[in-house]
């Protein structure tokens, strides 16, 4: 067995948020997530942020949203409408918004703009899904925020609690809530631009009280089902709401069935449809140390020979969507990037806990993939970019997702698998899970765990039987990898 990675006093505490890995503002030691505490806050600013945020994980969580935008609207209405302060391009899709929406922000960064990037869930800490010129917000500025913010969250709660309807009688939910946070943090810095992904679907996410100029939909697949639908058509039908009149649509690859929901939408509102495929794309790309080298063509013109610090086919195609998402907002898809602009936007981007390497001796790396579409694109990644003598799995999963598929997209990447739970109330039962798991692996290629900090050292010491080139992949859901890094003292983002 290998070296343990921490000592066991670190074990991670219950989670008391029913979707995300835990907040570091609860100031419980040894929270698997982060750390207790924001780093180098002032202690009375800490203890705000911490009772500030435990007040926001009170309110109903984002798994369970609420199909209407009139809370949020209303907010903002009452708020003078800080959301149409700025411009903004909109994200949604199925997989590879979060590091669409980090590829976009990161360009527009390089050509000078000022900022404002909204993505969830959050890896540690609440305040990532908030940031200001690429980093994380203030916690001064968040509690500004809140504070500006909540006098009328208030008074929307009270009036819902007034409607003659009963069932209406609920509170705005902590997405809600921390949407029209950031809409006001992004007013009041003020930013040029805010790149902004959905948190659920599109037609009914709060985020969609604000008009992008350019909509971005990656691939869309099978997900969330119980809440957007049970067929492609039907989830594009609700994540094509983010496409609004005389926009430009910049669309991935797509089902037909899809796309076919897509192009409707646009015509229906007047917009303009940009499609990888016929509008722009992937020209080429090579696997390379630390990354892959890309040649992309976009909008306006085609880009050589540019250096992408992720890995996997998916990310390059996730790159040109944000390179004519760029082109789309400068110049309407007609103005070239320059190329320093462009190399040095694409140089500088990070994906946390996608395909991330957090360790090594052995290696091991995270994944936040949750659905069989994201584990075919990491297994894809992986056979490309790493050669392990042995790859061990450290596997937890969430209890609404598609385990078969995932674990069969998994199977043949895998020697072994540690199977184990991570502190979310919602993961699946260790037990429960090995059993699944070993319907595909047999059993002798199967070790259950119940504790995560035990199941990455036991991984650690399956992948350390295999010699020199050892791995440990530990994924199946955002959780899994916020709290493996977190495990291993990698909190930056």
């Amino acid at each position: 067995m290998s070296e343990k990675f921490f000592d066991d006093n670190e074990l991670p505490l219950d989670d008391t948020d029913p979707e995300l890995p835990l907040d570091p503002g609860a100031a419980v030691p040894g929270r698997a997530g982060g750390p207790s505490r924001p780093a180098q806050v002032d202690p009375a600013l800490a203890a705000r942020y911490a009772q500030v945020v435990e007040e926001i994980l009170a309110r109903t969580p984002e798994h369970m949203p609420e199909p209407t935008l009139h809370r949020v609207a209303r907010v903002m209405e009452l708020m003078g409408d800080p959301q149409r302060a700025f411009p903004m391009i909109h994200l949604t899709g199925t997989n590879g918004k979060t590091s669409t929406t980090r590829m976009v922000e990161r360009i527009l960064r390089e050509m000078g703009l000022r900022t404002g990037r909204f993505t969830s869930p959050h890896l540690h800490d609440m305040r990532e899904r908030v940031s200001l010129d690429g980093e994380p917000i203030s916690v001064e500025a968040f509690l500004a925020a809140y504070d500006d913010v909540m006098p009328f969250v208030e008074m929307v709660d009270g009036e819902s609690f007034q409607d003659e309807d009963p069932q209406r009688h609920v509170r705005m939910t902590y997405f809600e809530v921390v949407v029209c946070l950031a809409f006001a943090a992004f007013a009041d810095a003020p930013v040029d631009v805010a790149v902004v992904e959905v948190g659920l679907g599109g037609v009914w996410d709060a985020t969609s009280v604000a008009d992008g100029t350019v909509a971005v939909v990656t691939p869309v697949s099978l997900d969330h089902s119980r809440l957007l639908g049970s067929t492609v058509e039907e989830i594009a039908t609700e994540k094509a709401g983010i496409i609004k009149p005389g926009a430009i649509a910049v669309v991935g690859v797509q089902e037909p069935e899809a796309m076919q929901v897509l192009v409707d939408r646009c015509e229906e509102v007047g917009a303009t449809l940009q499609t990888e495929g016929v509008s722009f794309g992937v020209l080429e790309r090579e696997v390379g140390v630390g990354g892959q080298q890309v040649s992309l063509r976009g909008l306006a013109g085609d880009y050589p020979d540019l250096f992408l610090p992720v890995f996997g086919e998916h990310q390059a195609h996730n790159a040109v969507l944000a390179v004519a998402a760029v082109e789309a907002f400068v110049g309407g898809g007609e103005q070239r990037l320059t190329d320093e602009v462009l190399r040095g936007g694409l140089a500088g981007v990070t994906t946390p806990g996608r395909l991330e390497i957090v360790r090594r001796s052995p290696t091991v790396l995270v994944d936040a993939a949750h659905n069989p579409a994201g584990v075919q694109a990491l297994v894809e990644a992986m056979r490309e970019s790493f050669t392990f003598t042995r790859l061990v799995g450290v596997l937890a999963v969430l209890q609404d997702k598609d385990v078969e598929h995932m674990v069969q997209a998994l199977e043949p990447v895998l020697d072994h698998v540690v199977v184990t739970r991570t502190t979310s109330p919602r993961a699946i039962r260790p037990a429960r899970l090995g059993e699944l798991v070993a319907e595909y692996f047999g059993e002798d290629r199967v070790t259950v765990v119940d504790a995560l900090p035990d199941a990455l050292d036991t991984a650690a010491g399956l992948a350390d039987e295999g010699g020199v080139g050892g791995g440990v992949l530990a994924t199946g859901s955002v959780t899994t990898a916020a709290e493996v890094r977190a495990l291993l003292g990698v909190t930056t983002i």
